[in-house]
């Protein structure tokens, strides 16, 4: 019993810092991504990188949330509180614009590969962005002082 209370004990003292660790951890690259997707088939690495992008795009979803809310607290005029929302609003459009674009010519890098060759870099990129931009988000949502 003892044994279990000094190993709970040394989880609750590091959580924080695995929590930390864990939220700054670097965003992997496309790359990096259909690295670990690679070990299936061709279908099966589309699937892989298709399930990645999805968790990302909820991931990016919740990181807006937030920003979102955090805007809504943050200790300020209204004035700059309402210039903010309004960039935001404009910043997340010109995001998935650039992420659409960009993620068009990644895929086009393929050139003529076989089967889904540019789907999954397309894949890639989007995951890798929408990963980006929700660290981008946290870290700024982080930085704000709170009424």
């Amino acid at each position: 019993m003892r044994t279990m209370k000094l190993i709970c004990f040394g989880l609750t003292a590091y959580l924080p810092t695995m929590v930390l660790v864990a939220s700054t951890a670097p965003v992997a690259s496309e790359r990096a991504l259909r690295e670990e997707c690679s070990a299936f088939s061709q279908a099966g690495m589309r699937d892989c990188l298709a399930e990645k992008a999805e968790a990302s795009q909820k991931a990016l979803s919740r990181a807006e949330q937030k920003m979102a809310g955090t805007l809504s607290k943050w200790d300020e005029d209204n004035k700059y509180v309402n210039q903010a929302k309004a960039k935001f609003v404009a910043s997340n459009r010109k995001f998935a614009e650039y992420r659409k674009t960009q993620c068009e010519f990644a895929a086009s890098l393929s050139g003529g590969g076989a089967g889904s060759a540019q789907e999954v870099r397309r894949l890639a990129c989007v995951s890798e962005l929408n990963n980006r931009r929700a660290q981008q988000l946290r870290d700024a949502a982080s930085d704000l002082p709170l009424k």
